[in-house]
């Protein structure tokens, strides 16, 4: 893990976990360092990045259970000793790390805690089955190809479960929830963008969510594609950028927003 905190601080902040993207077998800290760093200063919260262990070497349920372990972590030793507000830690997921986050919800408050104030699913990668309109016709896109969505599932299932199987577990892909799987989940924020093959799974889990009574906030992106704000630069960038800096904002107020 790695921890950014806002550089001018005095009374304890809230705390985000940050799960990176990278379909379940890519990615690692250095690659979200400038994104942690933003959120940190931006948002006014202390940033937990973690580094949890990829398939195809480590499958499900490493990468959970490296999450679980982090929010462990993040509710009593950073809470204790790094001026974290362990009654206010959220959880940040992109793409694949959107997955592991809408997971670890479950997954909290399945094992009674530590208790997660929000979920920001930011075109979180949730359903195995891979039958969405989305998935079926946008074959070729920006950032992440359809093409490459079996693959990663294979990786990140293992020998558990063949995916699109009736025994894929519901903490490796949330979006087989039942309404009831859903009650009593931490208020959500979910982002999902008109140009990516995961669109639709975003859309129906949030769906879900509401229907099951979990306050939620749903944000489509017309002629966006699969996590835009991580292309620096461009105008989209910054308003996607902004909109989630203002959600982890509402969700997680500090002391000056009256909490």
């Amino acid at each position: 893990m790695r921890l950014y905190a806002p550089a001018e601080r005095t009374d304890p902040v809230p705390g985000l976990l940050y799960l990176h993207g990278g379909a379940f077998v890519m990615g690692e800290l250095d690659g979200v360092d400038h994104q942690a760093r933003l959120i940190a200063d931006r948002a006014g919260v202390a940033v937990v990045s973690v580094d949890y262990r990829l398939a195809p070497e480590h499958p499900y349920p490493a990468g959970l259970d490296d999450c679980y372990a982090a929010l462990v972590w993040t509710a009593g030793h950073a809470a204790r000793d790094h001026g974290v507000d362990g009654t206010r830690i959220g959880v940040l997921g992109e793409s694949a790390g959107g997955g592991l986050a809408a997971a670890l919800a479950l997954a909290a408050r399945d094992r009674g805690g530590p208790v997660l104030t929000a979920q920001l699913l930011d075109a979180p990668t949730v359903d195995d089955r891979l039958r969405t309109h989305s998935m079926r016709n946008l074959p070729d896109t920006p950032t992440w190809s359809a093409s490459n969505s079996p693959y990663s599932w294979r990786y990140y299932l293992g020998d558990i479960a063949q995916p699109g199987s009736p025994d894929v577990p519901l903490y490796a892909a949330p979006a087989r929830a039942e309404l009831n799987d859903l009650v009593g989940l931490p208020p959500a924020w979910v982002a999902a963008y008109q140009i990516d093959p995961t669109r639709d799974e975003g859309l129906d889990y949030a769906h879900l969510l509401i229907q099951a009574g979990v306050p939620t906030e749903l944000h489509h992106y017309s002629g966006a594609f699969h996590l835009a704000h991580m292309i620096p630069g461009t105008a989209m960038g910054k308003r996607l950028i902004a909109a989630r800096i203002d959600a982890i904002q509402r969700l997680l107020p500090g002391p000056a927003s009256g909490s």
